[in-house]
């Protein structure tokens, strides 16, 4: 891509250098820990489902089971593929018999030299058992993920940007209304919205749900209905539809493996939301997204990062180069968990104030600065929100640049607008509307950016260069003192957190030596890109 904002390659190349070394140092500063809901997706993965009569959640059983006895420092693979040797039963039959009191992992006897198949000792014929048992159930989804591929080639994918459309009732049941609706107006992708404060919560609520605030609960049966919905429409209408959920949270990894089983396209996948705003403890979140990512990546999932959540809570034109430095951090720590660029979708957004003169002007390098920044990623481009005050009409009008920054910038992914921004939940025809707006812009401007070059030293070229030069400055400060410390100094969204406070803290576990994980491990060795240590 021919750079339009005449950036210094080698400011460029030094932004990139300090990300991966920020990276490098999270890595390292998570290493030797994993957390319960790291645990409870490799059950997850194997296989295991369901509740018990209290309804909570069998992975919920069986890792709990497992840490109260102090055991989960080995990872609780080790305890089911011990298990599964002793008993020869299933990773959801041993969780059923666990859940009624009929089985105690922690005090069957190690299985010995003996039932290895290759005589080289207990712990690997464990390994062995589990991890196999891991790679069918993988072979497994990788099946569903092939079938889903072909079908996307077969009935056509919509062309970048993607019409990214954010929907949800509280009933799964409305929501398949909705999103069919949606479809039938234009949108690519349907976000089925979390239930506020899910984040919050240290399972995953079991079955189809039909009351949720402010959102639909994010569980497997609820993915289950929305997919069959949308493959259903995509089918009768010869169009694909991609599916959409929120993987963030106390239970990141948890959801990634949900969806994986439930072909989902893309996920909302990224730590510092709930760090930031939801008090998540730092390293339990970035252990969670770490493993998560890992399995988004593993899955071809497109993964969506929150910095336009940033400007919901920090000044639009002062918090830009925070944004900017954000997005090299968390594309780092994405490709170190194995995301390959294309599924990568960086977040921006269109927050500066209306009243602000020359506001398009600002946007518009803002965009144009990501989007040469990370050529290879789809970028999600998110609309006008903060400022927004109850005026559909000024609204609307906000909406309009914003699509048209959108074409012009060549945005990956668009999170449409709808006039209805700060009012109340929008309702169907909000969204039409907001899709018909999106239609009309980018239809009349499709190949304006190809047309337009900036002023050299203008407005544009120079907001570009001195917002990469403060992500410069930010990186090379992040990179001596550590991410850690730079959440603790309110350097993202002017939110402070500690790394010694915050919710989920107690699930974080001190891994043994003997400690493994056959999900990562199989992951890391099939994965397009070699995953650095840690």
């Amino acid at each position: 891509m021919k750079s339009k904002l005449d950036l210094d390659p080698g400011v460029v190349a030094a932004c990139r250098q300090a990300a991966h070394q920020i990276s490098d140092d999270v890595i390292k500063r998570i290493d030797g820990h994993t957390t319960v809901s790291v645990e409870r997706s490799i059950t997850r993965l194997l296989g295991v489902d369901g509740a018990n009569d209290l309804d909570v959640p069998l992975p919920n059983v069986l890792v709990d089971h497992v840490h109260d006895g102090g055991g989960l420092g080995r990872g609780i693979a080790h305890w089911l593929g011990n298990a599964m040797l002793h008993t020869g039963h299933t990773p959801q039959q041993i969780a059923e018999a666990v859940s009624a009191g009929n089985l105690d992992l922690l005090s069957l006897e190690h299985t010995d030299e003996s039932a290895s198949s290759n005589g080289l000792g207990a712990v690997t014929a464990i390994q062995e058992r589990v991890t196999s048992e891991c790679a069918k159930r993988l072979h497994e989804i990788n099946a569903r993920f092939d079938e889903r591929r072909a079908m996307r080639e077969r009935l056509g994918d919509a062309p970048a940007p993607l019409r990214y459309v954010l929907t949800a009732t509280g009933d799964v049941y409305e929501d398949v209304v909705h999103a069919k609706a949606v479809a039938q107006a234009g949108g690519d992708i349907v976000a089925v919205i979390r239930s506020t404060a899910q984040s919050l919560l240290d399972y995953v609520p079991y079955g189809p749900t039909t009351e949720g605030y402010g959102g639909t609960f994010a569980t497997q049966a609820n993915f289950k209905i929305m997919r069959e919905a949308m493959d259903e429409w995509s089918e009768q209408h010869g169009r694909y539809v991609r599916l959409s959920s929120f993987c963030s949270g106390l239970c990141m990894s948890e959801i990634a493996a949900m969806g994986a089983w439930e072909g989902f396209d893309n996920m909302v996948n990224d730590a510092l939301y709930g760090i930031l705003y939801r008090d998540i403890n730092i390293v339990r979140g970035l252990i969670d997204q770490r493993v998560s990512r890992m399995i988004n990546g593993y899955f071809g999932v497109t993964i969506n990062t929150g910095e336009d959540n940033y400007l919901r809570t920090a000044d639009a034109l002062e918090a830009a180069p925070s944004v900017t430095a954000s997005q090299f951090v968390n594309y780092e720590l994405a490709r170190a968990s194995g995301v390959p660029d294309a599924q990568i979708a960086l977040g921006d957004a269109f927050e500066i104030d209306v009243p602000v003169r020359n506001g398009l002007l600002y946007e518009w390098a803002q965009a144009q600065l990501t989007r040469e920044l990370f050529p290879d990623c789809p970028v999600k481009y998110m609309p006008p929100t903060r400022h927004m005050d109850g005026n559909l009409f000024r609204t609307h009008a906000a909406d309009t640049l914003f699509n048209l920054v959108t074409i012009a910038t060549g945005q990956g992914i668009q999170t449409i607008g709808v006039p209805t921004e700060g009012i109340f939940t929008p309702h169907i025809h909000d969204r039409v509307l907001g899709l018909q707006n999106v239609d009309y812009v980018f239809n009349a401007a499709h190949d304006l950016g190809e047309e337009i070059e900036f002023k050299r030293g203008g407005i544009v070229q120079t907001h570009a260069q001195e917002v990469l030069a403060g992500a410069h400055e930010l990186l090379e400060r992040i990179a001596q003192t550590g991410l850690f410390k730079a959440i603790e100094d309110a350097t993202f969204g002017d939110v402070s957190r500690s790394e010694d406070e915050g919710r989920g803290i107690e699930g974080i576990v001190e891994v043994d030596e003997a400690y493994f994980n056959p999900l990562t491990d199989l992951m890391s060795e099939t994965s397009h890109f070699t995953l650095r240590a840690g």
